[in-house]
């Protein structure tokens, strides 16, 4: 089941980056088609090195920056919607977890 998980993990992750991979190669294409860069029409990933040694990323234009999420993960938090199917999950993720941990228990009794 590990082997399978890890596989699967990986697998997502090569496609995903496939994909940006792909659109960052149809943009390039699209500009040698034209003859020259249009600026209205942005680059999918852009990294460029400060003067500093920081990496600054863009993906789609818009800048990807630490403090972002930080500030999306406190509004969310501060938003406080609740979700029945979110908890709902939860309570059912919750109540499998306490009865594998019983049934190994059990096992490990019985066994040793």
């Amino acid at each position: 089941m590990a082997r399978w998980l890890i596989r699967f993990a990986l697998a997502i992750f090569l496609l995903f980056f496939g994909v940006l991979f792909g659109m960052q190669e149809a943009h390039r294409g699209i500009e040698r088609m034209r003859g020259y860069a249009d600026p209205s029409f942005p680059s999918v990933i852009d990294m460029k090195k400060r003067e500093n040694g920081e990496v600054e990323a863009a993906v789609f234009g818009r800048p990807i920056v630490a403090e972002d999420l930080g500030e999306k993960q406190e509004t969310i938090r501060e938003l406080k919607t609740f979700n029945l199917f979110s908890r709902l999950g939860q309570l059912f993720a919750d109540g499998v977890t306490a009865l594998m941990e019983m049934l190994f228990s059990l096992i490990g009794r019985v066994l040793g």
